[in-house]
């Protein structure tokens, strides 16, 4: 490959977690330069998403608001202190940031994969490209020699699958399975470059698969940032790993507490959720039992009649779907013991260009499950496992893909939409083979599904514009908010599940707070103080991890067996077990084993804090993150918005309708009593923004205070600026 750019640089070793340097690339310049990272860095912005935020604020022009397609937008990639570890489960992440396509602001992911441990061991903290190449290139760290390069991509597949494997052998030095596993790759596909919905795909070579597998960076369409730079990859060659790489400040200290919560996945994991057997695959079958799985787009929790043996994405199924297609317990990274990274081997293509073809598939996760298989009205594994391979090597978000055609087939099924709008693809829920068309359209950027792959935000304008939507319709059952679509769980009968999706900093995704199980199953926050509380904790929590390169996964899908008997610490909550705060109190040992920084589960939640706020005010500075962007929830998250779905729960509704709002139902019709229930639900969410907004110590517009910023010691010049005129 020709060479357009090289940067040579010292190899230093890395030093309590911190290699010390960042690296910036400007795609339109060829320019490469290597920043310090500062103290005030380490101190305030942690790592992971931290540094990403703070390198795009400060090498982003602060003049004017930035859009998705701009030069000037940055994808930043940072891995964290802790990240890199290999004797403490789940610290193998990477953190992605950019201005987003469907969003307008900021969008994240945490994302598994050795990309950003790599990166650090390589050299370099954080990475951010920059400006836009002329022709497709490969950019090359190489951590063994201290070389950068930019390279012209030459001949390379689209394909994301043969893409990986093609430049994971090209970058090994000598093609063998140690080198290999020394490389990673991240790349994307021509379905990022044709819609808003694409990801970037992380990638480490599996020895167990022979095979270089993948995981995704999924939500808000970096992917698509990707291909409008013109990158094709990625590659990253890492000096060989050990315990000591990473050099903590008291390496005993984080095997010891590594070790312990180790053997307590392994112990527990088997009486629990099987993460080891099955992944996230064991969620529909809970989510299906407890009226939460997103069926027809989101209009209905659950299957009315399959249950419990015929369930047909049960934990048994998928136990059976990996044992027959090949046994996949594996981690995405070294010596994680959750392993919940699964996949099915020998797998036949039903559809595409290599339809026939036998193909790994990486997964399937419950989100692809829930979003390519309940919401669509499709009851298969097939279908499931055919979306998943297609959405992953072309580079499509399974989340999106999954929402966007549930709704275009509750648009089809209402008579918005018709075979002649879809170019003769009938799409009724139920309908696979007419969604896995459409999925293939959306990929190369053809017929109907152009229109579909950018978002269900434009396909709500389109619809009305073109074929006489009613616009407040699509706005009720067009499953996204501030532009990204929702991650899988009905969210109707959970109030601060609607508060966890509306008030994200990116959009309806699960990652800040997942308390649908503490609200509507638990009982556990009756009040709307209650929620604000869970609001202000659980994402500042779950904010850490993407500061310091780790996974959730270790913290609650694998708990204590004394947990539910001992509340134990931390904060204040009716119910504090749901933070686990045994493990909470052994990620504070394990961050001050590693940084030397003496933490404890308080100080841990402080730093996210910041950084939480910082997101919010980068928003702000987008000209969004206030008030009006968490409100305007389309309504089906808030409660029903059709016939079929208040009477498939008519019990439930008529006795809200009669206890809490304290109206007679009598001779009232469906229609009727479905106004009298949104009214009380819409104001529900009002008064729960007011209380969140109070807690987080944001102003009723919903943006951060000068008073909290000052506390947070984020309060510089320009930040004031931006919130001034929100106070």
């Amino acid at each position: 490959m020709a060479i357009l750019g090289e940067l040579s640089y010292d190899l230093k070793p890395v030093k309590k977690g911190y290699s010390g340097r960042t690296l910036y690339i400007n795609l339109s310049t060829n320019e490469m330069k290597i920043k310090p990272v500062t103290d005030e860095m380490k101190e305030k912005f942690i790592g992971g998403k931290g540094f990403d935020l703070y390198l795009m604020w400060h090498s982003m022009p602060k003049d004017r608001i930035i859009k998705w397609d701009d030069p000037e937008n940055e994808i930043c990639i940072a891995s964290g202190p802790l990240g890199g570890t290999t004797y403490y489960s789940g610290s193998g992440k990477s953190i992605c940031t950019a201005i987003s396509p469907l969003t307008g602001q900021i969008i994240d992911s945490n994302v598994g994969g050795y990309f950003g441990p790599y990166l650090k061991f390589a050299g370099f903290d954080a990475l951010e490209i920059q400006g836009k190449a002329e022709k497709e290139v490969v950019i090359f760290i190489n951590g063994d020699d201290g070389v950068v390069r930019i390279e012209e991509a030459e001949e390379l597949p689209e394909e994301a699958h043969l893409l990986t494997q093609r430049l994971t052998e090209n970058y090994s030095t000598d093609k063998s399975e140690r080198e290999k596993f020394r490389v990673s790759v991240v790349s994307s596909g021509q379905g990022a470059k044709h819609s808003k919905w694409g990801v970037l795909n992380f990638s480490w070579f599996n020895k167990k698969r022979q095979w270089a597998s993948y995981k995704q960076a999924g939500r808000g369409g970096i992917g698509t940032v990707f291909k409008d730079k013109k990158v094709t990859a990625l590659v990253c060659r890492s000096p060989r790993v050990n315990q000591t790489l990473n050099n903590p400040a008291d390496i005993e200290l984080g095997k010891a507490v590594g070790k312990e919560h180790n053997l307590e996945i392994v112990k527990n994991d088997p009486l629990q959720n099987e993460m080891r057997i099955v992944g996230t695959a064991h969620l529909p079958e809970i989510m299906n039992d407890f009226d939460l799985l997103p069926t027809e787009n989101f209009r209905f929790g659950a299957h009315p009649t399959l249950k419990g043996d015929n369930f047909p994405y049960s934990r048994d199924v998928f136990k059976k779907v990996y044992a027959n297609l090949g046994k996949g317990v594996d981690s995405c990274w070294f010596a994680c013991q959750i392993a919940c990274s699964h996949f099915a081997k020998d797998y036949t293509l039903k559809t595409g260009h290599l339809k026939g073809e036998k193909v790994i598939v990486d997964g399937p996760e419950y989100e692809t499950i829930a979003g390519c298989g309940s919401n669509w009205g499709v009851w298969d594994t097939d279908c499931v496992l055919e979306a998943n391979f297609w959405c992953d090597t072309y580079g499509l978000d399974t989340i999106s893909v999954g929402t966007g055609i549930a709704f275009v087939m509750e648009c089809y099924e209402t008579g918005i939409l018709n075979k002649e709008i879809t170019g003769g693809l009938e799409l009724k829920f139920g309908n696979a083979e007419a969604a896995l068309a459409l999925l293939h359209q959306i990929a190369h950027g053809e017929g109907f599904g152009k229109i579909v792959g950018q978002g269900i935000a434009e396909m709500k304008k389109y619809f009305v514009e073109h074929y006489g939507a009613d616009p407040q319709f699509v706005q009720d059952i067009g499953m996204e908010h501030k532009g990204l679509e929702f991650s899988e769980y009905v969210t109707k009968e959970s109030l601060a599940q609607q508060g966890g999706y509306g008030l994200t900093l990116k959009g309806p995704q699960h990652d800040e707070a997942w308390l649908i199980f503490e609200d509507a199953v638990r009982g556990n926050l009756p009040t709307f103080e209650d929620k604000a509380e869970a609001l202000w904790w659980f994402p500042c929590w779950r904010t850490w991890f993407s500061l310091n390169g780790l996974c959730k996964l270790p913290w609650n899908d694998v708990i204590p067996p004394d947990n539910n008997e001992n509340p134990q610490k931390p904060l204040t909550l009716p119910d504090a077990r749901a933070k686990i705060p045994k493990h909470v109190d052994w990620y504070a040992q394990y961050f001050s084993g590693v940084t030397g920084r003496k933490s404890s589960a308080d100080d841990l939640v402080s730093m996210s804090e910041r950084v939480y706020n910082f997101q919010r005010i980068w928003n702000v500075r987008q000209g969004r993150g206030l008030r009006k962007d968490d409100s305007n929830l389309p309504y089906r998250a808030v409660g029903p918005v059709t016939k079929v779905e208040y009477e498939s729960r008519s019990e439930m509704y008529d006795k809200q309708i009669s206890e809490d709002i304290g109206q007679d139902i009598t001779g009232k019709s469906t229609e009727e009593k479905i106004s009298i229930l949104r009214k009380y639900r819409e104001d529900g969410y009002i008064n729960l923004q007011d209380a969140v907004y109070k807690r987080r110590g944001w102003s009723p517009k919903g943006c951060p205070t000068i008073d909290k910023v000052k506390e947070l010691g984020i309060d510089s010049e320009d930040v004031v600026k931006v919130i001034s005129p929100h106070q």
